[in-house]
């Protein structure tokens, strides 16, 4: 059993999207598109990356979560946002210039060169495919201090941590993705920001929300063990403002003409 649960879009968006919104800034940053073209934003969860691709790009966003959906409209109502499947994506081969997806790929079920084969059928030749999903394994400090406390109140909770169940989440495995696609010119590379908080409620609250993993995962449990990896994360942590260091590893391909 899983609790990645996607839905809620506000909810999601103080527990990580507001980290997302940081990493979305750079990963396009070092893709270096051309203003303008086709753009396809897969997973595009509540819209971090969708809002940071620049105008006057011609953007489709694709979620499988109808409330994430409802929340990219919001956010970023000049673009075009659709409930599909990342596995089969409803558009002819070739129609975009750019696909991406921000933190979405090892939530996709199933082996990542299926979604990774759709981001490449869709894009043209010569177009570009790309993507970043965090380093939950050693890079995405406040989940590793939440998953810690978890496994040591609740050892069944090993099984649930998003390290080891995902993978995908390294760079070789990324670059193993890209080339069986058949891309060309694979890249991959770290992208490292801090997240600041002004204080452990700020940390702490957003995993009470229930969306993503961890937050699904600790709202399934009773008020007791809840309080228990509560307190073992807040004794690792300083009284005031603090920051953790946070990693993404992106990955870029071009498709073959």
């Amino acid at each position: 059993m899983t609790y990645d649960t996607w839905e809620a879009g506000d909810a999601y968006d103080a527990y990580v999207g507001r980290w997302s919104r940081r990493v979305a800034a750079a990963f396009l940053s070092r893709l270096a598109r051309p203003a303008g073209g086709r753009w396809l934003d897969v997973g595009c969860g509540t819209g971090a990356l969708s809002a940071a691709i620049p105008a006057p790009a011609l953007l489709t966003g694709v979620d499988r979560s109808p409330g994430f959906v409802r929340a990219a409209r919001a956010a970023v109502p000049h673009a075009s946002f659709t409930v599909a499947d990342a596995r089969d994506l409803p558009f002819p081969a070739g129609c975009f210039d750019t696909a991406v997806s921000g933190l979405a790929l090892n939530f996709v079920p199933g082996p990542a060169a299926r979604p990774v084969g759709e981001l490449a059928r869709v894009t043209a030749p010569g177009g570009t495919v790309a993507a970043y999903v965090w380093d939950y394994a050693g890079g995405m400090e406040m989940m590793r201090r939440f998953w810690r406390a978890a496994i040591e109140v609740d050892p069944a909770a090993a099984d649930l941590d998003e390290g080891p169940r995902f993978p995908l989440c390294h760079p070789d495995a990324l670059r193993a993705a890209w080339d069986s696609a058949g891309l060309r010119a694979v890249s991959v590379a770290p992208i490292e920001i801090e997240t600041t908080f002004t204080g452990f409620a700020d940390y702490w609250t957003p995993f009470l929300g229930g969306q993503g993993a961890a937050p699904g995962y600790l709202t399934s449990l009773p008020p007791e063990q809840r309080s228990a990896i509560r307190d073992r994360v807040r004794a690792g942590l300083p009284d005031g403002p603090f920051a953790l260091p946070a990693r993404a590893w992106s990955v870029a391909g071009t498709v073959s003409p």
